[in-house]
C-alpha cells in the first residue's frame, strides 16, 4: 500500500492509494497547475538542481537523522523533484500515516514549510520495512518504484554499536542486497547512493577510498543468522566479530562487500561519513535527534552525571556537522551519474566511486572538542542539571576507572541508599549501569586514530559550481569549530535534553548554586584527605 501527501488548493489532504490502478501515478493524480511547478526552467538551476529536476527519488531510513536531514535538504533545495517516495514500517504502535505525521511536526521542517508550503505532495509513503524479504514491498507498489524512481539513497541500518547480530544482518547486509535487486527493476536508474560507515574497514590504520576484503562472506553470514537460533547467535557473535569491535562495523564492511559482488553495470556509489553530530548552519543549527557517540558523552558531562571516560584527548575527533555530510551525500548521487556518462571503458563504469567524509582536512581533537563542550555548556547550562560541570578526558584506563568508583559508583550508592532509607526507588546505579555500558561500547574509537584517504570528496567538491558550493556546502574546511560547537551544545539543550532557553535564567541560578555546592564538596573532601594523611602520619612518627 502506498499513501501520498497531497495538498491541493493549498490545503492539506491524505489520499490513500487503495483503490488505484498500478499504472496511476503519483504524477498523474496531481493537477495540471501542480504538475508544472514541479518541473522547473532549467536555465534557472544550478548543475545540481538540474539533475535532481523532474526526478523521483527512493529513500530507505528517511525517519533516521540522517534521513530527514536529507529529504529536508532536497525538497528545500531541489524544489524540481517530481516526488520523493519514502519507505515506511510501522514502529511502536503507531502505522505509516502517522510516523510521517510526526516526522514533519519537527523544527527541522520549519524553513521548509516557509519556503515550500505545498511540499507535502512530493512526498510518497510506502509501506515496507528493509528487515523483510524484498523489503516488505507490496507488488503494486514495487512496480511503481521501477517505473516513476531513477536516484536511490540506501540510509537505513541500524547503527548501534552493540546492536545483537540477529538484528543487526537483516537490515545492515541483507537489504543492501535487496535494494540491489530492486535497482536492476528501475527502467531509468541514473544513481544509486548506499551510504556505509567511515569505520567500517576500522581494523586497517589507513582508510582509503576503496572497497576491502570483506571479513566473511555475506551469504554465509545471513545462512547462520537465519538457521541459527538466538542463543547461539549471541555466543558465537565474538568468534564473527573477529578483528572488528562490534556488529555495526562489521555488517556495514560486509555490505560494501555485497555492493561490489552485486552491483553489476549499476551506477552505484558507496558514501562513508565520520561520526555525524548536529547540523552546522542548515535548516536549524544545533539541530540533533539522537545520542550516539560524542553527543551522549556532551549530553552526560554537561548534565553533571558523566565524570570521566577513557579517552586520549590529542587524537583527533573524526566528526563532522550532519547537513555538510548530507550535502555532500547529496552531490555524490550527481557525480557517480556524473562519473557513467564521462567513462569510456566498460571496467571504468563498472568501477565503484567510494567518498569517505571525514574532517582530516579540518582536525579537531578530543581535548579541543571537551574545551568547547565545556566552554559552551557553562554559557548554555540546562535547568535539569544534576550536579555541576566536572568532567575529563582520561588517556589512562587505570586513571579512568579509579574516577569511575570514586566519582560514579561511589555518590550513586550513597544517592540510592538515601533514596531506599525515603522509601523511594533507587536508580542511580542503574543510570551509571547504562551510561558504562555506553562508554565500553565507544572505547575503541575514543583511543585510537586512523588516517583517512579522501581524494574523491576533494574533486567532487572541486568540480561544484559556485552556486552548487553555496546551495550544497560539504567543504569541512570552512568550518569554524568555535562557532559550530556554541550551536552544537546549544542544540543539545533545546532538541535533546528539551530544556527550552526559556529556563535558562532559572538555569543559571541553579548552576551557580551547583557551583558552590561543588566547591564545598571538594572542600570537604579536601579536608577528610588531610586528616587522614595526618593521622597515618602521626601513628608511624
Amino acid at each position: 500500500m502506498v499513501e501520498v501527501l497531497v495538498e491541493p488548493c493549498g490545503q492539506e489532504a491524505i489520499v490513500s492509494d487503495k483503490s488505484c490502478k498500478i499504472n496511476d501515478s503519483p504524477m498523474e493524480r496531481l493537477t495540471e497547475s501542480d504538475r508544472c511547478d514541479l518541473i522547473l526552467e532549467k536555465s534557472s538551476l544550478s548543475p545540481i538542481q538540474n539533475f535532481y529536476n523532474g526526478q523521483s527519488i527512493f529513500v530507505t531510513g528517511g525517519t533516521g537523522f540522517m534521513g530527514k536531514i536529507l529529504i529536508e535538504k532536497l525538497l528545500r533545495e531541489c524544489p524540481g523533484i517530481s516526488f520523493i517516495y519514502m519507505l515506511v514500517r510501522p514502529k511502536k504502535g503507531k502505522d505509516m500515516h502517522q510516523r510521517i505525521e510526526e516526522l514533519f511536526d519537527d523544527p527541522l521542517f520549519n524553513k521548509l514549510k516557509e519556503k515550500h508550503p505545498k511540499f507535502r505532495y512530493q512526498i510518497v509513503a510506502i509501506a515496507g520495512d528493509c528487515v523483510q524479504p524484498g523489503l516488505g514491498l507490496s507488488s503494486a507498489d514495487r512496480q511503481m518504484i521501477t517505473r516513476e524512481v531513477s536516484i536511490v539513497f540506501h540510509v537505513a541500518a541500524t547503527v548501534r554499536f552493540d546492536e545483537k547480530m540477529k538484528l543487526a544482518v537483516p537490515i545492515n547486509v541483507r537489504s543492501p542486497k535487496e535494494m540491489i535487486d530492486l535497482c536492476k527493476e528501475i527502467s531509468y536508474l541514473k544513481s544509486f547512493v548506499h551510504v556505509s560507515t567511515a569505520y567500517a574497514n576500522c581494523p586497517h590504520d589507513l582508510i582509503e577510498e576503496k572497497i576491502y576484503e570483506a571479513p566473511m562472506d555475506a551469504n554465509k553470514l545471513v545462512t547462520i543468522i537465519d538457521y541459527m537460533d538466538d542463543k547461539l547467535v549471541e555466543d558465537i557473535t565474538p568468534k564473527l566479530l573477529g578483528a572488528w569491535p562490534n556488529t555495526y562495523t562489521f555488517t556495514k564492511a560486509i555490505a560494501e562487500s555485497v555492493i561490489v559482488k552485486e552491483a553489476g553495470e549499476l551506477p552505484i556509489g558507496i558514501f562513508r561519513p565520520a561520526i555525524v553530530i548536529s547540523t552546522y548552519r542548515e535548516p536549524v543549527q544545533g539541530w540533533i535527534d539522537n545520542l550516539y557517540g560524542p553527543t551522549g558523552v556532551a549530553a552526560g558531562a554537561g548534565t553533571g552525571i558523566l565524570r570521566s571516560i577513557h579517552c586520549d584527548g590529542s587524537i583527533q575527533a573524526n566528526v563532522v556537522p550532519g547537513d555538510l555530510a548530507v550535502n555532500a551525500l547529496i552531490v555524490s548521487a550527481w557525480d557517480v551519474a556524473d562519473r557513467r556518462k564521462s567513462t569510456i571503458s566498460k571496467k571504468e563504469k563498472n568501477d565503484i566511486p567510494v567518498y569517505n567524509y571525514v574532517s582530516k582536512d579540518n582536525p579537531i581533537t578530543y581535548d579541543e572538542l571537551k574545551v568547547l563542550s565545556e566552554k559552551y555548556g557553562l554559557e548554555f547550562p540546562t535547568s535539569r542539571a544534576m550536579w555541576y560541570y566536572s568532567f575529563r578526558n582520561n588517556k589512562y584506563k587505570i586513571i579512568h576507572l579509579i574516577y569511575v568508583y570514586l566519582l560514579h559508583l561511589l555518590p550513586a550508592l550513597l544517592i540510592d541508599t538515601v533514596m531506599i532509607c525515603l522509601g523511594k526507588q533507587p536508580r542511580m546505579l542503574k543510570v551509571y549501569k547504562k551510561i558504562h555500558k555506553f562508554m565500553s561500547v565507544i572505547n575503541y574509537f575514543t583511543v585510537k586514530e586512523w588516517k583517512f584517504a579522501n581524494d574523491n570528496v576533494k574533486v567532487l567538491i572541486n568540480k561544484l559550481s559556485e552556486e552548487d558550493r553555496e546551495n550544497f556546502a560539504c567543504d569541512i574546511t570552512q568550518v569554524d569549530w568555535d562557532h559550530y560547537f556554541r550551536t552544537y551544545v546549544r542544540g543539545l539543550r533545546i532538541y535533546l535534553i528539551k530544556d527550552s532557553l526559556d529556563t535558562l535564567p532559572q538555569a543559571r541560578i541553579k548552576w551557580q548554586r551547583l557551583y558552590w555546592s561543588h566547591q564545598v564538596l571538594k572542600l570537604i573532601l579536601a579536608y577528610g584527605l588531610l586528616r587522614i594523611c595526618w593521622l597515618i602520619i602521626s601513628f608511624f612518627f
